[in-house]
């Protein structure tokens, strides 16, 4: 069990250094959320009676685009480099390579989510009383975002059109996610209480155990490929 552990925290710990010495994937993907934020800021008037019935729609949009675009770098670095035939090489199960890859891309995820979504109150002057409950439902829908994501990238880094193949496998997955990521934001804007907020994140626990453990069991097969 140590060395299970073990192996998931060398893998976390080499993307998130090579992250940190790069970073080729937070610093765009970071750019590209606030621009979409900036642009949306200007497409709707914050002070505009109907701001709070699209605002949380609009930020689980910008998170779900930047998703994608994190998720498309997984295991595509790994394939440029040769270094996905150094992983199924090390004497550690393929879930091991799974999850520690899923767990470095919802820290990227994460990080940027909490970055943006401060800019996003601001710009569209949402209350930050909210922010406890928003935190709570983006954990549970990065999960999700990140189980599904690591899946497919593995999928798509075999193929010649994974920047076209990556979104067309993802978005369809995810739409159960993004429905009440969105729905469980809109209640948390309109001060609904931790109760009425927790009925969909329990929703969201669910879908993130069928997605970890359906894509932990099949990625032995799509590396294989």
């Amino acid at each position: 069990m140590k060395e299970y552990f073990s192996g998931i925290f060398t893998i976390v710990w080499k993307d998130l250094l090579h992250e940190l010495r790069t970073k080729e994937v937070a610093l765009s993907v970071l750019v590209f959320s606030l621009t979409v934020i900036v642009l949306f800021h200007f497409a709707f008037e914050s002070e505009s009676e109907n701001i709070k019935s699209i605002a949380s729609g609009i930020l689980w949009v910008t998170f779900a685009f930047a998703g994608v675009l994190s998720q498309n770098r997984t295991f595509a670095l790994e394939k440029e480099r040769g270094c996905l035939d150094g992983l199924m090489l090390c004497p550690v199960d393929r879930d091991v390579i799974y999850l520690g890859k899923m767990l470095s891309s919802f820290l990227y995820m994460l990080i940027i989510e909490l970055i943006v979504l401060p800019v996003f109150l601001i710009l569209f002057d949402m209350p930050f009383d909210a922010v406890p409950q928003i935190v709570a439902i983006a954990i549970l829908a990065t999960i999700g975002f990140a189980a599904v994501g690591t899946l497919f990238s593995a999928v798509a880094a075999n193929t010649k059109a994974r920047d076209i193949l990556l979104p067309i496998l993802f978005y369809p997955i995810i739409i159960p996610i993004l429905i009440l990521a969105t729905n469980a934001t809109g209640e948390a804007f309109d001060g609904a209480s931790w109760g009425s907020v927790l009925s969909y994140a329990g929703a969201l626990a669910g879908f993130d155990a069928i997605y970890l453990t359906t894509s932990a069991l099949v990625f032995e097969y799509v590396l294989e490929e």
